[in-house]
């Protein structure tokens, strides 16, 4: 039969409020400094930049004919489509409520009632339209982002896993 007390781990050399007033005090030579080259810990975490600093590098038509698809132009230009997007929407927003403005007073002519409805319905439901749309355009580009975000990120935790 064995004995049920587990091991009793070693006790360091010195107590812990010694060994951080030895390491609070100058001059003395403390434990040396940190150097990842012989830390025997080697989890796959990349040891230096050069990698992104290369991908950095590249130059957008670089990425933008890149055959293998390694390198994303989504989030670079994200921001740029997004401009573009809401300045549609600006451009659609001033076409209909142009359009509709001018529509209902030709048909004040016709009918005073169909005319007032159709400025009021135009005033109303035109910014609103615009205001969806420009929620829709983020979520989308957002989406998109946060995607990519997904891929770059897997892939690069895909690259520094060792089997």
């Amino acid at each position: 039969m064995t004995d049920p007390t587990p091991p009793v781990p070693p006790l360091p050399e010195q107590p812990a409020a010694d060994a951080a007033r030895s390491a609070a005090t100058p001059g003395e030579a403390s434990a040396p400094a940190y150097d990842p080259a012989t830390d025997p810990d080697d989890t796959g975490v990349p040891r230096s930049l050069d990698d992104d600093v290369a991908a950095v590098g590249r130059g957008f038509f670089a990425a933008l004919f890149d055959i293998s698809f390694r390198t994303f132009i989504t989030r670079r230009l994200a921001s740029v489509f997004y401009v573009v997007g809401l300045i549609a929407i600006a451009i659609g927003f001033i076409v209909y409520l142009v359009n509709g403005i001018v529509g209902g007073t030709s048909l004040l002519w016709i009918n005073v009632g169909a005319g007032v409805t159709a400025i009021i319905a135009t005033i109303i439901i035109v910014p609103l339209v615009a205001f969806i749309a420009i929620i829709a355009l983020r979520f989308i580009i957002e989406a998109v982002v946060a995607l990519i975000a997904i891929a770059e990120n897997t892939e690069r935790t895909a690259q520094h896993t060792r089997r």
